[in-house]
């Protein structure tokens, strides 16, 4: 397993948010999280990625161990992120936007000596290209529409040459054509980067379209883990979560 979370819990407080999850994604596997509002989705990738420490338990990136580990040791590893809310400089160009993160990737600052466009420009340019916003490049980020921003912020995350891919909730907000749009951009980029994914999403015609793999969590707990198919007939999910059943 790439990506493995050994019953991981966190307390705040008296209230328990993400209680004993388990959690194993495979290498090159495509891996949704799904549940209610407040069913600790968030809060589960803000564990996995160092923004919050466990009350309990351990989280292993391969054979490593990346428990309490800070956000951009675990974003060095091969971690990367994007965030419910668009996570960009809004009065920054797209293209600033990605340099930033290729230059943060490899370690490197603007300086005096070298024109601040030079820098890692092909390598800017190539994650436009692959994000879809070739042409965008001189855009103030902020006035992009919000399927573009999404896009940018997809763009800034695959800067850091990810091997897993944290996506929470890639098309909340987004109108049909957008979705459908951003999917099909993610399944993409997944399959010819070799990565592997690992997302949380409300729209079930999305997470059914391109997730293998489905964990389903209710009051911070696993309710029902296993193929579309096995989480579509499980009545607690269809009680619970879908609705389905009385």
């Amino acid at each position: 397993m790439l990506l493995r979370v050994e019953a991981v819990t966190k307390s705040f407080g008296g209230f328990v948010a993400v209680r004993d999850v388990n959690l194993s994604v495979e290498r090159g596997r495509m891996a949704c999280v799904i549940g209610p509002n407040g069913a600790g989705k968030s809060t589960l990738f803000n564990l996995i990625t160092g923004h919050l420490q466990p009350t309990r338990g351990r989280v292993f990136f391969g054979d490593r161990d990346i428990t309490g580990r800070p956000p951009h040791a675990i974003c060095q590893m091969g971690i990367g992120r994007s965030f419910q809310r668009t996570n960009i400089f809004p009065r920054l160009t797209v293209f600033d936007n990605v340099q930033i993160a290729v230059l943060s990737h490899h370690r490197r600052t603007l300086n005096m000596l070298t024109p601040a466009r030079a820098l890692v420009r092909d390598e800017t340019m190539a994650l436009l290209d692959a994000v879809g916003l070739a042409g965008e490049e001189r855009s103030t980020s902020g006035t992009l529409s919000y399927g573009l921003q999404k896009q940018l912020e997809l763009g800034i995350a695959l800067a850091s040459e990810p091997q897993v891919l944290l996506l929470d909730e890639p098309t909340a907000g987004m109108s049909p054509q957008e979705t459908a749009d951003t999917i099909a951009l993610i399944g993409r980029i997944v399959r010819d980067r070799g990565l592997t994914l690992l997302f949380t999403e409300h729209d079930m015609d999305v997470v059914f379209s391109i997730a293998e793999r489905i964990t389903v969590l209710h009051q911070g707990a696993v309710l029902a883990e296993g193929t579309p198919e096995e989480v579509q007939r499980n009545e607690d999910v269809q009680r619970i979560y879908l609705g389905e059943a009385e």
